[in-house]
């Protein structure tokens, strides 16, 4: 029987100080390891807050600190840790979701849908391509934040001959507390719609713009319930775990999948 076991991290953020973040997160994780969790997911932008600073903050790709610290993180755990960062790579700069393996390699996913309410998008480039990643017989999309809200990007798009992409959505975000509701029904929604595990971390706390997080994260199974909701506010650590063997079993029983609309993205639109 497939299960992965996913550790949520949901804590406060120290405003532009990657080091002191670094610090923190390790703290906070503790002794949490691969006897425990097989994925260690991290907020977005996880070592500086949302800051569209983008030109002082962001991190060269080749030499970044984050990304190093994260692949320490996931050799010295024996397991996968994964966040965003903002990163500046051949003179572009971006939101860039990491995702560190224990072996010391590294994918990413660049953020598709810029916040243009706080000016990302004038800030940071757009990403061009969706991301899967796969760990323990689990084929995952990755996403940040925005994302959420554009269901279209994230919809299941099986190869010919297949019926499903991916086995769980994983968002990471720095989510307002004033748009909290439309975070926890659209982690359901997305769930629901794509019969699929949604993996969500947001952050808590105050950042330095006077903006409030309520954190709301949650694992979410493939009917749309929550498997972790802890109350709003809360730092915490959880970890749950996603069955494979249930989550086929349901696809099999409930298969909506026979009736899904074939589409495809076409290059440019929405840029």
């Amino acid at each position: 029987m497939a299960e992965l076991k996913t550790s949520l991290v949901q804590c406060d953020l120290r405003w532009e100080d990657p080091k002191a973040n670094h610090t923190h997160l390790q703290t906070l994780l503790g002794e949490l390891d691969g006897r425990d969790t097989d994925l260690i997911v991290l907020p977005e932008m996880f070592a500086t807050g949302f800051t569209m600073n983008s030109r002082d903050m962001a991190q060269p790709m080749a030499q970044s600190e984050s990304v190093a610290w994260l692949l320490d993180q996931a050799k010295a755990r024996d397991c996968v840790i994964t966040g965003s960062v903002a990163i500046v790579d051949d003179g572009e700069y971006y939101n860039r979701m990491i995702w560190a393996t224990p072996d010391g390699k590294i994918d990413y996913y660049d953020k598709r849908h810029l916040f243009r309410m706080a000016g990302e998008h004038e800030r940071y480039g757009m990403g061009r391509e969706r991301k899967l990643v796969e760990l323990k017989g689990f084929k995952i999309l990755l996403s940040v934040c925005y994302d959420l809200r554009f269901p279209v990007w994230s919809r299941q798009q099986p190869g010919e001959g297949e019926h499903f992409e991916y086995d769980a959505l994983l968002c990471v975000a720095n989510w307002p507390a004033p748009r909290r509701n439309p975070w926890r029904t659209l982690l359901q929604a997305r769930a629901v719609e794509n019969l699929s595990y949604v993996i969500g971390v947001n952050r808590v706390g105050e950042d330095a713009k006077g903006l409030a997080y309520s954190g709301d994260s949650m694992l979410v199974d493939f009917k749309g319930e929550p498997l972790i909701d802890r109350p709003a506010h809360s730092a915490f650590i959880e970890t749950g775990t996603l069955d494979k063997t249930a989550l086929d079993e349901f696809r099999e029983k409930f298969p909506a999948w026979q009736d899904a609309d074939r589409f495809e993205l076409l290059p440019g639109v929405g840029q």
